[in-house]
């Protein structure tokens, strides 16, 4: 099988077979090798060379350099999840390179962690009103769920047809729904929520 012989500008000046190493166009990343055949005044396929590329290394990619032809290591983080600087999101990385400047490895241990450059913090007063909205939003939940269940009740009561079970579970209820008016959602998350009377588990 007899070998091509190429000039300075990678033109078959013989035909015969060669191998060549190839690159993908975009990121000039290397993909594969392949044995081709050429006819002499044919050159190389695209985005391929002839000279062999640097051995794996862990961590990188061998690409193709542009600014001197050569092959070289370029840092490898694809499938890696960082997370934003500014919002705290995870981004999995996709592109060849180092880690970009607004992205950083070390997670946000809250929603509300905040970057000061270095690590992150958590923003205290934010998660202290947010858990008092949260707070204040089950102590509605719970209210409406209590006064549903004695709305038929004190419909009876009303009407002098309650009879004494009903009008017992009507006061456990109402002492439970003046108990939950008490919580003071201030405190959260440290609260401590009362216990329903046993027919809001029914």
């Amino acid at each position: 099988m007899s070998e091509a012989k190429l000039n300075d500008k990678l033109i078959a000046t013989q035909s015969g077979y060669i191998t060549v190493y190839n690159y993908d166009e975009i990121s000039l990343e290397y993909l594969s090798s392949s044995h081709e055949y050429l006819m002499a005044g044919v050159g190389i396929p695209a985005n391929s060379v002839i000279d062999t590329p640097l051995e794996n290394k862990k961590g990188y990619a061998i690409c193709r350099s542009n600014e001197n032809g050569r092959w070289e290591h370029i840092s490898d983080h694809r499938g890696e999840t960082l997370y934003k600087c500014d919002t705290g999101e995870p981004a999995l990385i996709n592109h060849l390179g180092d880690y970009p400047d607004d992205l950083t490895s070390l997670k946000p241990a809250t929603p509300y962690d905040r970057w000061n450059g270095t690590i992150w913090v958590t923003d205290t007063e934010a998660m202290k009103n947010q858990q008092i909205v949260e707070a204040e939003r089950t102590k509605s939940e719970l209210l409406a769920d209590a006064k549903n269940v004695i709305s038929e009740w004190q419909t009876e009561l009303q009407l002098g047809l309650i009879d004494e079970a009903d009008k017992a579970s009507l006061i456990s209820w109402l002492a439970y729904i003046k108990d939950v008016k008490a919580v003071e959602t201030n405190d959260a998350p440290d609260l401590e929520w009362p216990t329903p009377p046993v027919e809001l588990a029914k």
